[in-house]
């Protein structure tokens, strides 16, 4: 008998360590939709820890998770961080009037019309504390800060970091 109830307080403590890891620590995702083509595909599953943003900040072109709206979570690409005046120009960032290269956005044709944080934020030059401008890889077809507005920190759930499915694409996300 106490062999029985040792196997089940076993058993018990393994299904409530693999819970609580999964539900506060690792959470696959999948993607649905193509608007963070060319890094990321519909029907892609990844792998978002949701520890890291509870030590640091979210930090320039991190891939992030987030409650967009009760029903949808979103993933997007941290583009602007609080504090910072972002502008498009040409097709290209500026950070705080500076020139920044999207590296992930290379060899492709990803055209971002022009705008400036005040076209989202009316009356704000910078992104305010505690707000994000997130925007998706497929800049003609995705739905992100420049119609949704900045992202509250707090609405952040975490930060992809693995693709693991499908195999062949398995690799760590930048």
């Amino acid at each position: 008998m106490k062999n029985i109830i040792s196997n089940l307080m076993t058993i018990l403590l393994i299904v409530l360590s693999v819970y609580l890891l999964r539900t506060f620590v690792l959470t696959p995702i999948s993607i649905d939709g193509s608007s963070m083509e060319p890094t990321l595909h519909n029907r892609d599953f990844l792998m978002m820890e949701q520890v890291s943003y509870y030590f640091n900040e979210p930090e320039r072109f991190d891939i992030v998770v987030f409650n967009a709206t009760k029903q949808k979570d979103y993933i997007k690409r941290i583009i602007g961080l609080p504090g910072e005046a972002i502008e498009y120009r040409d097709n290209q960032l500026f950070v705080n009037n500076q020139k920044v290269e999207e590296y992930f956005l290379r060899d492709v044709n990803q055209y971002t019309n022009d705008f400036t944080i005040e076209d989202i934020e009316q009356g704000h030059q910078t992104i305010p504390d505690g707000y994000y401008l997130v925007l998706g890889d497929n800049r003609t077809n995705s739905t992100d800060s420049r119609t949704i507005g900045l992202v509250a920190k707090e609405k952040i759930t975490g930060r992809a970091f693995l693709r693991y499915w499908p195999l062949d694409n398995f690799n760590l996300i930048r």
